[in-house]
C-alpha cells in the first residue's frame, strides 16, 4: 500500500524530493517497502 502510494505521487511529480526521500527512507527502515521498490522509487525521482 505504502508503495502504490509513493509511486502514484511520485508519478503526478507534485512533490517535494527532500521530503518524500524522508518518506521513502522512513518506510523502508519501517518494512513497509522492500528495499527493490525503494531503489525503483528513487530511480524514478531522478528522471
Amino acid at each position: 500500500m505504502a508503495y502504490n502510494l509513493m509511486k502514484r505521487i511520485i508519478e503526478r511529480g507534485d512533490y517535494d524530493k527532500a521530503a518524500t526521500m524522508d518518506k521513502l527512507d522512513a518506510f523502508l527502515a519501517a518494512d513497509r517497502i522492500t528495499s527493490e521498490q525503494y531503489k525503483e522509487l528513487v530511480e524514478m525521482m531522478g528522471k
